[in-house]
């Protein structure tokens, strides 16, 4: 990453914006209580980790643009004061699409420069290093890209040897380069001023490409730090572990680094195993025998005496009876999994929800 000298000011001054206004639906069931951004990961809903990071960079000031659930964010995090933060709230009435977020937050800002953020990518970019790629290229917009080793799943976005960004690309079999767009943004004041108001305006779609076609200068600025859209079950429970195991940075892990974590509050017997990056909530309980690992295991969970829980999701209050093996799994608040289950690979379990004691299996295995 490139080194910059140090210059508090150019972070103090710039407004926050983090975008948190999806419905998360490919994260059902879990969020059908609670939007993605405050799901627990690593112990703290995960937005707790972003702004903690923003207020790292040395950044005051953040707009929340909501919609899903947005009594639920102000609930929690209040004016911000707690994480050294002061924090408003937008509520879109109806969905606006990326851009459209950024221009209905419009009036709140106080600077000349905003760093946008979508409320569901885990990095580790540093947002003040991106504000002076900003200052320094007299960008208009500044994209934070990253290099990924199958970038056809993604749109890409070429740059010049300057850094110049020269086309936005939809997804195609054989993409000209391998970064992508990172969900990170660097806007000028007078660019989020110019994008139409009320009505759904895409940044990929429409504001970026209008920005090439009228000659604004667009700067891509590329790291190799860490990165991850955490919007599937897999790469949430991939987030946590690598924030529990810091591999992703974070100054808001409610513990030390290591295999486990396991908060305040949550019993674990001495004769049950927790590894690879596993995370037990408040008042969970893990039993003697049992194995967690690569999980998230929600406040008031319980894991019985022999049951495997495998890179899976047990959300508030539910239940893995004895024996029972999940890999791959989601389990909705209050489900009760009986004893000598087998749920595998994909299996989500709506909230409530009462499997009886050997009720599924995949195998014909007692």
């Amino acid at each position: 990453m490139p080194e910059f000298p140090a210059e508090p000011n150019i972070a103090a001054d710039a407004d926050a914006v983090v975008l948190v206004g999806g419905k998360g639906t490919r994260l059902r069931p879990l969020t059908l209580s609670a939007p993605k951004p405050m799901l627990p990961t690593a112990g703290v809903p995960f937005l707790t980790h972003l702004l903690s990071r923003i207020r790292a960079a040395g950044m005051r000031h953040v707009v929340l643009g909501t919609s899903y659930r947005a009594e639920v964010f102000a609930e929690y995090f209040g004016d911000g004061s707690q994480l050294g933060l002061e924090l408003e709230y937008v509520v879109e009435t109806e969905p606006l699409d990326t851009a459209g977020a950024i221009r209905n937050v419009a009036d709140r800002l106080r600077g000349e420069r905003a760093v946008v953020f979508n409320g569901d990518i885990l990095s580790g970019t540093d947002p003040a290093a991106l504000l002076h790629a900003h200052r320094d290229a007299a960008a208009d917009v500044t994209l934070h890209l990253v290099k990924v080793a199958d970038p056809s799943r993604f749109g890409s976005v070429p740059t010049d040897a300057a850094g110049r960004v020269t086309a936005f690309l939809e997804k195609t079999p054989n993409p000209p380069t391998d970064q992508i767009n990172a969900g990170c943004y660097v806007f000028s004041r007078d660019v989020v001023d110019a994008i139409p108001a009320g009505r759904p305006v895409s940044v990929e779609r429409e504001t970026f490409p209008g920005l090439l076609e009228s000659g604004a200068r667009l700067h891509g600025f590329v790291d190799s730090s860490y990165w991850l859209d955490v919007g599937t079950p897999a790469a949430y429970l991939q987030g946590s572990a690598d924030l529990v195991r810091g591999i992703a940075p974070t100054p808001a892990l409610p513990g030390e680094p290591g295999e486990r974590l396991v908060l305040d509050g949550a019993s674990v017997s001495p004769e049950a195993i927790v590894d690879g990056g596993s995370s037990v909530g408040v008042s969970a309980v893990i039993e003697a025998g049992a194995r967690v690992s690569g999980s998230v295991v929600f406040d008031g969970a319980r894991v019985e005496p022999g049951a495997v829980v495998t890179d899976s999701v047990v959300g508030r209050n539910a239940r893995v009876g004895a024996g029972s093996v999940l890999r791959g799994v989601v389990l909705g608040d209050d489900v009760v999994v009986g004893a000598g289950c087998e749920l595998l690979d994909g299996a989500r379990v709506w909230p409530g929800v009462g499997i009886p004691d050997g009720g599924i299996r995949f195998s014909t295995d007692v």
